[in-house]
């Protein structure tokens, strides 16, 4: 038989895989680092079959600490984070991390078990309605039925999280479906390109707009850092020289030090960023939707404004306030093509740069205590440009948005939309996995603190070298505040003066620990934080009865700021 005549070869069919064997394979073609998660029965499967996967599994103490971690990988890399957990209350605890991530736009793929398909609807052992429990905070989610669909699903799960305006997607695995052989799976099909083109007669309307203006103002949002439009922002600004405000989420879009730059608005916000909106004649919103927190009483806000709105999700457009301009767009692509004509605004600009002067910070409190305003700052300044906050929620939160320096929006970390606490210590976590290079410092508060303190144990098991200022005023302080000034001193249920010693519950982790509690250590112990080659907790002591100026009242106008002792 000659060569040409031979039977032709047939390719072997591939070998059967399991479908766990298969959400590894799929997790490894997405090049995921780490999974957050947590074992249990229903995601038992897939948990032996990563034993040969190429990412990392980092097992964490309580399943809301994977997703918190996870937010805080994606928020510092750009890149999808992936968290896990088994059915029932796994996937119920996993609930206030993915609420979290859908506030803040943040990519997730969470992947849960659940009961064997023909036990669902049975009120089976550890059998929730994850689906339906999450379909208010998800872009996305499947119950998958065959095993098959595996790989199209969890590509897809990542185009969708990652694309247009990010957030969480979830991933149901019914048990059977882990087990089940599969010989030939469902391949991915590449989802065809739906990028939005840009309105020229819009982009138009916004040069004319711009180049009209007298009192123009950026209004920066956590959208610029979603769109990893850092540098086209700043380029923006400083071609143009208008001056800029940021929401909370905006933080460190321009550095710290730009005349121009007014720092945060809203109701912790600074005088002169609060001031400069309510006298603004154009605002020019990038990547923010008007959040109750940043725009106080919203009909008294930005009065005298025009309002150009450029941001990704067209739904967020007009949803709280009129847009005269509507640019549905990613601002990464629309700055760089505005070129408005320049701009006679030097008066202004003057104006803005004169009022950010005067209202400086001032450090400089009475007594020999901490004042946490004064140690964040030095820290984050010692720190220098690899400082990566990761904040709980409450007044520390605060004084780090207000005091600290950012040298870009992926070096501030914080729950925003939802804010939860507890988010801090695994939200460090996941961002030190991150960014080992970089000084990554939970920023944290009593009651926040030990909301998640079982993660402790996770920094001492993979040796993650996070670092942990805990600031303790023993009370729930912005709650503590508010009942001071609007509750009429009625203190109710804030008092923490029971806390343990949190520098010796550190320390039975195994996590080095000290405390500071006078002025005259601070520096010292800044010193001993950053230089600690391990995980370490700095335990601050400070006054219970400090409060966080400048405060807008609920439901007042930005205009009506409370000053307080600053």
């Amino acid at each position: 038989m000659t060569a040409s005549s031979a039977a032709p070869k047939i390719a072997p069919l591939p070998a059967p895989k399991t479908g766990a064997r298969l959400v590894v394979e799929a997790l490894d073609a997405q090049g995921v680092e780490f999974v957050f998660g947590y074992p249990g029965g229903a995601i038992m499967p897939v948990y032996d079959a990563i034993t040969e996967a190429s990412f990392k599994h980092i097992l964490v103490r309580h399943e809301q600490g994977a997703a918190f971690a996870a937010d805080a990988y994606a928020r510092v890399t750009g890149k999808v984070g992936v968290c896990m957990a088994t059915s029932g209350p796994g996937a119920t605890n996993l609930v206030t991390g993915i609420a979290n991530a859908m506030m803040d736009s943040v990519p997730l793929v969470c992947i849960t078990g659940n009961v064997a398909s023909p036990l669902m609807g049975t009120d089976a052992f550890q059998e929730v309605d994850i689906l339906g429990v999450t379909l208010p905070i998800v872009k996305h989610s499947w119950i998958v039925r065959d095993a098959a669909d595996i790989p199209a699903i969890f590509a897809e799960a990542f185009r969708i999280a990652a694309s247009g305006r990010p957030g969480p997607v979830l991933i149901d695995l019914p048990k059977d479906v882990q087990i089940r052989v599969v010989a030939a799976p469902i391949q991915a099909t590449p989802a065809k390109d739906t990028a939005r083109r840009l309105d020229p007669s819009q982009m138009r309307r916004a040069e004319a707009a711009i180049g009209l203006a007298e009192r123009p103002l950026l209004y920066i949002g956590g959208g610029v850092r979603i769109a990893n439009a850092v540098a086209e922002v700043r380029q923006f600004a400083r071609n143009t020289g208008i001056p800029a405000v940021s929401t909370l989420q905006g933080l460190g879009a321009l550095a710290a030090d730009w005349p121009g730059n007014l720092g945060m608005l809203g109701m912790h916000g600074t005088r002169a960023a609060n001031e400069a909106v309510q006298a603004c004649d154009l605002l020019i919103v990038l990547g923010a939707r008007f959040d109750d927190r940043a725009t106080g009483k919203l009909s008294e806000f930005a009065p005298h404004a025009r309002v150009i709105h450029i941001d990704i999700d067209a739904a967020e457009i007009g949803k709280l306030r009129d847009a005269h301009i509507a640019i549905a767009g990613d601002v990464k692509t629309v700055l760089p093509a505005l070129s408005p004509r320049p701009l006679s605004i030097a008066p202004w600009i003057e104006r803005c740069a004169r009022e950010r002067s005067r209202h400086e910070a001032r450090y400089d409190a009475p007594g020999d205590g901490v004042y946490a305003p004064a140690l964040l700052k030095e820290l984050s300044e010692r720190a220098g440009d690899t400082f990566v906050a990761a904040c709980d929620v409450g007044q520390h939160q605060m004084w780090a948005a207000q005091h600290c320096r950012f040298a870009s929006p992926f070096a501030h970390l914080t729950s925003g939309g939802l804010g939860a606490m507890g988010y801090g210590l695994p939200a460090g976590l996941g961002a030190k996995l991150a960014r080992p290079d970089a000084h990554v410092v939970t920023i944290s508060g009593d009651g926040s603190f030990i909301m998640n303190i079982q993660e402790l144990a996770t920094l001492k098991r993979y040796g993650i070298a996070l670092k942990i200022v805990l600031l303790d005023n023993a009370s729930l302080g912005l709650v503590r505040q508010w009942q001071e000034l609007f509750f009429d001193g009625n203190f109710s249920e804030i008092d923490l003066s029971d806390n343990p010693d949190f520098a010796a519950v550190a320390r039975a982790f195994g996590i080095d620990a000290f405390r500071i509690t006078k002025r005259e250590e601070v520096s010292a112990g800044i010193d001993r934080l950053l230089a600690a080659p391990g995980p370490c907790l700095a335990h601050v002591l400070i006054d219970p009865k400090e409060n966080v100026w400048p405060l807008v009242p609920p439901g007042k106008s930005n205009a009506e700021m409370m000053h307080g002792e600053a």
